[in-house]
C-alpha cells in the first residue's frame, strides 16, 4: 500500500461474526503474551520505543511546526508496535526496520487519528463519559487499517462496532494498560521503554484473537 491511499472499502460481513456475537477477554493473557513478546526482542521494541522519545522531545523544541510534525507521523510510528507484533504471531521474522512500515499507510492512519481525535476531544467538552466511550471503542482502529489497507472512517467505524459489543469488558483491558504505563512513567519514565511495547503488543493480540489476522503481510 502506499502512503497517501486512501485505503479501501471492506464487505462488512467479513465482520458479522464479530458484530453480532459476544466475546470474552483474557486480558491478564494477552498482558503475558505481551510481555514475553517484548522480551524475546527487548532491543528491537525498547530501541524503537527510545526513537520516538526522542523524537517527540526533538519536536517540543521546534514549537508549533516541530509539534505538528511529530503528531502527523506519530499514528504511523505506533502503527510499528502492530506490525511488529502481527509478524511476531505469524511466525515471521522482525527486523528493525519493520518499525516503520506504518509510514505505507500514512494518510488512512493519519485521517483516523485526526477524526478519532476530533470526536474524542468534542466528547470531553460535551460530557466525559462520551469521550471515554469513543478513545475505548476506537481501540482496534490502527490495526484494522494495517490488516485490512481500509480506509479511515471505516476502521473507525468496524472498531466501535465490535467493541461497543463488550464495551465494558475492552473498557476495564484499556484501564488494566493505563494502569500498566502510569507504573511505566513512575519508574523515572524509564519504565515506559517496557510497558508501552508491551501494552501495545498486548492490544495487538486482543485483535488477533478476537478479530483474527487478514493479511500475511504488513
Amino acid at each position: 500500500m502506499a502512503a497517501f491511499d486512501f485505503g479501501v472499502k471492506v464487505d462488512p460481513q467479513v465482520f458479522e461474526r464479530q458484530l453480532n456475537t459476544s466475546c470474552s477477554l483474557n486480558v491478564q493473557e494477552y498482558i503475558k503474551r505481551g510481555f514475553e513478546m517484548f522480551k524475546e526482542h527487548v532491543g528491537e521494541f525498547a530501541g524503537f520505543t527510545l526513537i520516538i522519545f526522542v523524537a517527540s522531545a526533538v519536536s517540543s523544541k521546534l514549537a508549533f511546526t516541530g509539534s505538528f510534525l511529530f503528531s502527523a507521523v506519530l499514528a504511523s510510528l505506533s502503527a510499528g508496535y502492530g506490525i511488529a507484533a502481527f509478524r511476531l504471531l505469524s511466525g515471521q521474522p522482525l527486523e528493525f526496520a519493520d518499525f516503520f512500515k506504518g509510514f505505507n499507510y500514512f494518510l488512512p492512519l493519519f485521517l483516523a487519528a485526526l477524526a478519532g481525535g476530533f470526536f474524542v476531544g468534542i466528547g470531553f467538552v460535551l460530557f466525559i463519559i462520551p469521550a471515554v466511550y469513543l478513545a475505548v471503542s476506537y481501540m482496534f482502529t490502527t490495526f484494522l487499517i494495517i490488516d485490512y489497507r481500509m480506509e479511515f472512517w471505516q476502521a473507525l467505524e468496524t472498531s466501535r462496532k465490535i467493541i461497543t459489543k463488550n464495551w465494558f469488558a475492552f473498557f476495564g483491558f484499556s484501564f488494566a494498560l493505563f494502569v500498566i504505563n502510569i507504573l511505566g512513567f513512575l519508574a523515572l519514565g524509564v519504565g515506559l521503554l517496557v510497558t508501552i511495547p508491551v501494552t501495545a503488543c498486548a492490544t495487538a493480540i486482543a485483535y488477533k484473537e478476537i478479530i483474527g489476522l487478514y493479511s500475511t503481510e504488513w
